[in-house]
């Protein structure tokens, strides 16, 4: 039996959800409760953890709005199995004018948010580990795909657009805001 498009929404979003919003803050907050290595006093925590979070859910939640308005689908992809359908469209605007990744420049500052709310420097050294990973991961499987489907406009946006960091240097050429 097939699974219809709204099905495959539904599970990529859960699964998804499931990866990003409990299992990584989960295993985060495991590793900071085993280590006792901390960094800031409480009121630094907030000031610097707060707005990182508030950026990385509004960059999370825009991305996705994103993808499903302009590219006519959805971002689960995982191992070049498509979860969710996959976008029809090269989504260059929104957050993606500020980053090819914006999911994931979203996430990790919501995982370093955390990090630093918890206190655990041993979570940052696991999370820049883990953002070498990514980046791997990100070149290796979807960077491809994207060229394979989107060919030489891909190529084009991929020399304007930092992988991930907004606003990396070396990439960003004659781009208007």
């Amino acid at each position: 039996m097939s699974l219809s498009s709204v099905d495959r929404y539904l599970i990529g979003y859960m699964t998804g959800f499931t990866i990003f919003f409990l299992a990584v803050p989960y295993i985060l907050y495991v590793i900071a409760s085993l280590f006792d290595f901390h960094l800031l006093d409480h009121w630094a925590r907030y000031i610097v953890a707060v707005p990182l979070l508030v950026l990385g859910l509004i960059f999370a939640v825009w991305s996705n709005i994103s993808l499903v308005r302009e590219g006519r689908d959805g971002p689960t992809d995982l191992f070049n199995v498509a979860i969710s359908p996959r976008t029809r469209h090269l989504v260059v605007t929104g957050p993606y004018r500020y980053t090819r990744n914006p999911m994931v420049f979203g996430a990790f500052c919501c995982y370093f948010a955390l990090s630093i709310y918890l206190n655990s420097l041993v979570d940052l050294i696991a999370l820049a580990i883990l953002f070498v990973a990514v980046r791997f991961y990100l070149e290796e499987t979807e960077e491809r795909r994207l060229w394979k489907d989107f060919g030489k406009e891909y190529e084009e946006y991929r020399r304007q657009v930092p992988m991930i960091v907004p606003l990396a240097t070396g990439t960003r050429k004659n781009r208007e805001s």
